[in-house]
């Protein structure tokens, strides 16, 4: 359960430029750290560095970090084409998110502000012969940084924007985002297993105020304006899904509130997030076994890959969980159905994989593992995409023995 505010300032850290601002500040905080402290160094001591010793050393990181930042931009952009053409679009923004990735241009970048405004500061006199001596000092800790920096970067070039690590990257935000959303099915409300037939009639529907898909829904404020106007809402939207002005986004039993405080508890951007909407991460990797599986691409070997990471995000739904804290009682939000989650992984691979017998055998094998698994629906869910999968292939393929193989896989589930 992740407040408004919370789930804001996570996106701000996620951005390139909040790490790259952490490094001039660094430079900044050194500027008047070196000047305020000067006084307070040993004469001796800063008559031990040259002069010129930290104005060659900054004029060389300075033009040295904005050659490598440049090189460092053009692969990452290559990275982003490399995955849009490869494997999805939807994927860029993991790789955009990609901790290693920002922190070597965070590192680059703010290392090159941190040269300018030491050089800045050394022109106009700011710290004097004993001032010196400190920025010298973190100066050579900003190249040991930047030394590690490079190291982590070469090593990781080899795999930024290849198939197998991007979807390697799809699988874990979406095995996060299903396992935050086991330990908190209802967002930390009630739980609402009828979207329409749980409402009371007489509840009043508040309608979206603009179209685009449910990016957060911040529960502890929808808590607090029910509590003020003693009235329950009923959240109809999750995560994930598209609303738009005609349908409602919420319904209010009880007391009046305001319909445009309780529009701005929910966060409606233009595409859909990793973080509260399991969903997505599935639907993810589902597209990519369906680029793969294009004639244009061909590559049956990245479908078989896709279904079994599919089926580790499955299997994670049915991991045993800590009990629900239900802890907001005027608030109820309806959970995720197993259904929808079958149908995200495995309607597009069933149809777009239906004549090639690799695909149909792994899916086949896929779904008897998860009919195995002791959760409430997985049996049915997996049985019923095994029927329709099994039916695709059978009017696809042309082989008989293809067809008696899935037949008999599809008979053990």
């Amino acid at each position: 359960m992740t407040g408004r505010w919370q789930w804001l300032l996570r996106q701000v850290t996620r951005r390139i430029w909040f790490r790259a601002g952490l490094f001039s500040l660094l430079a900044i905080a050194t500027a008047l750290l070196g000047a305020w402290a000067s006084p307070f160094i040993p004469l001796d001591l800063s008559a031990k560095i040259g002069s010129d010793a930290v104005d060659n050393i900054l004029a060389i990181l300075a033009s040295s970090m904005l050659t490598v930042t440049t090189f460092s931009l053009s692969t990452m952009v290559s990275a982003y084409s490399a995955a849009t053409s490869n494997v999805t679009p939807r994927a860029n923004v993991l790789i955009m998110e990609d901790a290693t990735t920002q922190n070597v241009l965070s590192t680059f970048i703010g290392s090159f502000l941190f040269s300018l405004v030491g050089i800045i500061a050394l022109s106009t006199g700011a710290y004097g012969e004993r001032g010196r001596v400190i920025l010298f000092g973190v100066t050579i800790l900003v190249i040991g940084f930047i030394v590690v920096t490079l190291l982590r970067w070469i090593d990781h070039l080899s795999r930024l924007g290849r198939v197998t690590e991007t979807t390697q990257r799809v699988e874990e935000a979406a095995i996060r985002a299903i396992r935050d959303r086991r330990r908190n099915p209802h967002l930390g409300c009630r739980p609402l297993w009828d979207r329409k037939g749980d409402i009371p009639a007489a509840a009043r529907p508040v309608m979206a105020a603009s179209i685009g898909y449910v990016q957060h829904v911040d529960v502890e404020a929808l808590s607090a304006l029910a509590a003020k106007a003693h009235a329950v809402i009923y959240v109809r939207r999750l995560p994930g899904e598209l609303t738009d002005p005609t349908e409602a986004i919420a319904a209010v039993s009880g007391g009046e509130l305001d319909a445009t405080a309780l529009c701005d508890c929910f966060t409606i951007g233009d595409r859909r997030s990793f973080d509260q909407d399991p969903r997505f991460g599935i639907c993810v990797l589902t597209e990519v076994a369906s680029r793969a599986l294009s004639p244009a691409t061909n590559d049956l070997g990245t479908a078989v890959d896709v279904i079994g990471r599919l089926l580790r995000v499955l299997a994670a739904w049915a991991e045993p969980a800590e009990a629900d804290d239900d802890t907001i009682d005027n608030v109820f939000v309806p959970p995720l159905r197993v259904d929808d989650l079958f149908d995200d992984a495995f309607l597009a691979i069933g149809r777009d994989g239906a004549s090639v017998v690799e695909v149909g055998t792994r899916l086949q094998k896929a779904l008897r593992t998860l009919s195995r698994i002791d959760h409430p629906g997985f049996s049915a869910a997996a049985r019923r995409h095994s029927g329709q999968a099994l039916e695709r292939a059978e009017r696809a393929l042309e082989f008989e023995p293809d067809k008696r193989m899935l037949q008999a896989i599809a008979a053990e589930i």
